[in-house]
This record gives structure tokens, C-alpha cells and sequence, in this order.
């Protein structure tokens, strides 16, 4: 593998949604090449028992997913799993293609280790990335998929692109994901709230039994994102992503205008928030974290609270993607040294 830290320099040089580009480029190519899983590459993939766990009707080899919003377009999936993610989040995708918002939409905060984006739900629509997947699925680790709505797509209309996007994507993922949580869609906020998620949640159980989760904001109370939370389940959420990026401009020194913040200044939010949930959901559905995990011991601070699974994004900008491999050994030394010897046993250890 090529050292990060030596070419971060260079990459730091180039815009950031231009740095993306380029890392997209080199990590879309074991797609293109039907690479396949072979001993040479399960060098750097962690296959450690003690990691395993079954959810989703899938095994999960490691518990580290990539977040959404990285594989907006599902051409990275064999990258990822080749650099040692236990599973990929692709999306968010809407029914049509859409470029997104005006350009710069992305910003680094070097000194906390953070990034600001402004995106805009920008991808290649529900054909072109429901055509890729049609290729490879099943994938040898589980798929996620991140759905959301059109930018023009009125706020009452909003239900049937996220249904539209149920009905032709629900086979060729492991577990769907309602977005109504990223800041960077005029009004989609708005959608979280009772009547919305209740009607959402019941036409999507018409459709699939697959897995459907929520993501929820961190811009909330404590209160008000354990009811939303709750509210979800009870209405047929298979599980809880706590959290999406914030819009707390506070948090870094010299913020834009423009996005969501995501990085190590989300870290203490989203915990408080996905505490707050695991409090009173752990053992009821499924709950992941996401939101400034850097290591092993915040990935297992995040377990032991209650999470199955954790996901990662704004730190591999920082720290390169060497850090799955090493999170990996670290976490099941972690879990070793607790005297467990599986993962799940570790899962809400804090709750117990």
C-alpha cells in the first residue's frame, strides 16, 4: 500500500472535492477490473473471528463501514473492501441524476481534523447506480444503501421518491437508509417528524422486508431525537445511524457560510446524541455510530455503548486508510483484554 502521509501533502495541495476525484479514481478500479478477493489483497482485510457478527441476515467480518457520502455512486465497493471495510454505505442517491450544489461545496479544517461540506445530495441517479450494482450483487461484504430526495422534489411529494427508490433498489443492497438528516437539501430537515416517518415507514413495509434504517441529525435535543428515534422503530425501523453532520458553526475556527461539519469537532455531539438513543433503544433494534471516530478505543467507546457497527469518513482524509487495518487489530485487542471473546459480547456492554 502506498503511504499516505507521504502523498497527503500533495493531495492537501489540490481542492478538496478535486483530492476526492483523484482517490476515486485509483479506488474505482478493482470494480473495473473484477478484481476479486484473493490472498494477496485479504492481506490488508482483517479476518479476526473475534470481529465477526451476523446482522442483517449477512456476516459482517469487522464491524468499520464506510459512511455515506464517499461512494456516492457505487463504483468504489471492491476498493473499500479491499482496504479493509467490514461493509460500504453508497449514496445518498435520489430517483434523478443531479450535479448538486455551486462549486466550492467542500472545505477542509486542517488544525480540527474536520470537513465541511456542502454537497447537495450530487450523484448519478437511481438508474446508473441501480445498474451497477445489478452487476456484482451479492458483494462479498454487506451493502448499504443511502436514499434521499430530489432538490426540486416538493417537501409533500418527498414520500415517493424515497418509495420509488425502495422499489428498485431493495434487492440489491443489505439494508436501505432513509436520509432526511443532511443539512445541505432545502426543507429535507423539516421531514423529520412524526407524520412523515409513520406514513414513510408504513408504505416502505409494504414493499420489503429488507432492513430500512434512519439516520437522524445531531442538531436536536436529547429529548427530541430519542423520541424521533423511537418513534421510527415503533413505526418499523429495523435501526438507528446516529448522526449526520452538524450545522453547529461554532465548532471550528473559521466556518463557512455553507454545509455540514463532520470530522473530530462532531465527536463529542454525535456521542451525546447516540447515547441518548442507546439509553433507551439498545436491545431493541440495531444502532450504528458515526461521527468523529478516529480509533480503535472511540470505535469501542461507541460498541460498548451500544453500536453493532460504526462508520467512517472525515478521518481518512486526515489519517489515510491504514487506519481500518489498524482500528481492526487495535479494536480486537480491546475486546481480547475485556476478557470477550466475540464482538457481540461486547456490543452494550455499558448498558448491561
Amino acid at each position: 500500500m502506498i503511504d499516505y502521509q507521504s502523498i497527503k501533502p500533495w493531495l492537501f495541495k489540490l481542492e478538496p472535492e478535486n483530492a476526492h476525484n483523484l482517490v476515486e479514481l485509483a479506488l474505482r478500479l478493482p470494480n473495473i477490473c473484477q478484481i476479486p478477493f484473493n490472498p494477496f489483497l485479504e492481506s490488508h482485510f482483517i479476518t479476526n473471528d473475534i470481529l465477526k457478527q451476523k446482522l442483517f441476515g449477512r456476516t459482517f467480518l469487522n464491524p468499520i463501514g464506510l459512511g455515506a457520502g464517499f461512494d456516492k455512486n457505487a463504483t468504489m465497493i471492491r476498493g473499500m473492501q479491499i482496504l479493509g471495510f467490514g461493509f460500504t454505505e453508497i449514496g445518498t442517491v435520489t430517483p434523478k441524476p443531479q450535479t448538486g450544489n455551486p462549486k466550492p461545496r467542500m472545505f477542509r479544517h486542517v488544525d480540527e481534523e474536520s470537513i465541511q461540506n456542502a454537497m447537495g445530495f450530487n450523484n448519478d441517479g437511481l438508474l446508473k447506480v441501480q445498474k451497477r450494482l445489478k452487476t456484482r450483487f451479492p458483494f462479498t461484504t454487506p451493502i448499504g444503501i443511502n436514499i434521499g430526495k430530489n432538490k426540486l422534489t416538493p417537501e409533500g411529494d418527498a414520500i415517493s421518491d424515497y418509495t420509488t427508490l425502495i422499489k428498485e433498489l431493495h434487492t440489491l443492497g443489505d439494508y436501505l437508509v432513509i436520509n432526511i438528516s443532511s443539512p445541505n437539501t432545502p426543507g429535507l430537515r423539516d421531514l423529520q417528524n412524526e407524520e412523515f416517518i409513520t406514513k414513510l415507514f408504513a408504505e416502505a413495509k409494504a414493499i420489503t422486508d429488507k432492513p430500512i434504517l434512519l439516520k437522524i441529525a445531531p442538531d436536536m435535543s436529547l429529548i427530541d431525537a430519542v423520541e424521533l428515534a423511537t418513534m421510527a422503530v415503533e413505526c418499523g425501523a429495523s435501526g438507528i445511524i446516529a448522526t449526520n453532520t452538524t450545522i453547529d458553526y461554532s465548532l471550528v475556527k473559521n466556518p463557512k457560510s455553507v454545509g455540514g461539519l463532520s470530522g473530530a469537532v462532531l465527536k463529542k455531539k454525535s456521542f451525546e446524541i447516540f447515547e441518548a438513543i442507546a439509553k433507551e433503544l439498545y436491545g431493541k433494534t440495531t444502532l450504528i455510530s458515526v461521527g468523529g471516530i478516529d480509533s480503535a478505543q472511540e470505535a469501542y467507546k461507541r460498541i460498548k455503548a451500544g453500536a453493532s457497527l460504526v462508520q467512517i469518513y472525515s478521518a481518512l482524509v486526515f489519517h489515510g486508510f491504514d487506519m481500518i487495518k489498524n482500528i481492526n487489530i487495535e479494536l480486537a485487542e480491546l475486546i481480547r483484554a475485556d476478557g470477550y471473546a466475540n464482538i457481540t459480547q461486547a456490543i452494550g456492554a455499558d448498558r448491561k
